[in-house]
């Protein structure tokens, strides 16, 4: 009966993988619409929205990681030398978006740390859509290890993802400025708001036509019946949901923009489950193949049920402390 662990691992830590990807990326998102102002009052304002929740937020990125390597040892071992490069840029850039965010208020000149944190956190991003693009067109395994090159990451497909994931991170970031400010900020994040909806929902859908025309495999679990019937309302509720965040928009609406946007992922990281489930490792080894020893997995799992509530108290309870808007001129501390 030890089947179905790997299916409660797999869903623990997509649920920790999707958690970081909304959670993270609106603050990502802030830092990469900082270039849109001039003014630093404007991007204190636009910082002090992420301040209590920013380190908090990537909580999440570890528990996806250390629940793969516990969980998934197998799959761990070919995702890693797979996208090694990827994934050190991702932390190197998140480390600089950290240090830069922390520095440049209580940094004379700000310009630097400026810098930092709008390019650490659009390369934190960019690196993200890489490696998910990497793993989506599939990675060459041999007798269970990785058998590819060192770039094999690197085609036109994974960089489309890479720039689609900072397209939405944007989206993500204007809506919760549309959500947590007013004042210019607000007003011109529900301009940049609209026009990043039109760009995600183009890339959106580049991404989904590229995918199951480059990869048969995707095709027919999409395109075969009686799985077509099935599945055709994922793409027309996205469609929905970017008509209804972009009606929100325009009547000046704030917390709905910003619910739509997060459900814009939410309905892509279904699509992915539906294009690769049962694979970890697309698009050779699946959950099963790459699963720890059961023992391992219930060990782990113990002490993971025990402190995921505590995690999930403790974002709840700082969401709730530090709701309301952020107004300009408002000390940091």
């Amino acid at each position: 009966m030890e089947w179905y662990l790997p299916l409660i691992w797999a869903a623990l830590i997509g649920t920790a993988v999707f958690m970081y990807v909304l959670l993270d990326g609106f603050d990502l998102g802030i830092g990469i619409l900082f270039p849109s102002t001039r003014s630093e009052s404007e991007r204190d304002q636009m910082t002090r929205t992420i301040a209590p929740y920013w380190d908090g937020n990537e909580t999440w990125l570890i528990l996806g990681g250390a629940g793969l390597f516990v969980a998934f040892p197998r799959a761990y071992a070919v995702i890693m030398p797979a996208l090694y490069l990827p994934v050190i840029v991702m932390l190197l850039a998140l480390v600089f978006r950290g240090v830069a965010f922390e520095f440049r208020h209580v940094s004379y000149s700000k310009t630097g740390w400026n810098f930092a944190f709008n390019v650490g956190s659009t390369l934190a991003a960019f690196a993200q859509g890489v490696i998910l693009g990497g793993l989506i067109q599939g990675v060459a395994v041999r007798d269970g290890a990785f058998s590819g090159g060192s770039f094999d990451w690197a085609t036109p497909f994974a960089f489309l993802c890479g720039l689609s994931l900072v397209g939405g991170y944007a989206l993500l970031g204007a809506t919760w400025l549309v959500l947590k400010t007013e004042g210019p900020v607000a007003h011109r994040a529900r301009g940049q708001a609209k026009v990043l909806l039109l760009v995600v929902l183009a890339l959106m859908a580049a991404v989904s036509l590229w995918t199951p025309l480059s990869n048969p495999r995707i095709a027919e679990r999409w395109f075969s019946l009686p799985n077509f019937y099935f599945l055709w309302p994922v793409p027309l509720v996205t469609a929905l949901t970017a008509y209804l965040a972009w009606r929100w928009l325009e009547n000046g609406r704030e917390a709905p923009p910003f619910l739509a946007s997060m459900a814009l992922f939410l309905l892509g990281f279904i699509g992915l489950v539906i294009s690769n489930f049962p694979y970890l490792v697309p698009p050779s080894l699946t959950i099963w193949d790459t699963a720890a020893a059961p023992a391992s997995q219930i060990f782990m799992l113990l002490g993971t049920l025990l402190l995921l509530p505590i995690v999930l108290g403790y974002v709840a309870f700082i969401y709730w402390l530090f709701r309301g808007k952020v107004r300009e001129g408002e000390s940091y501390h």
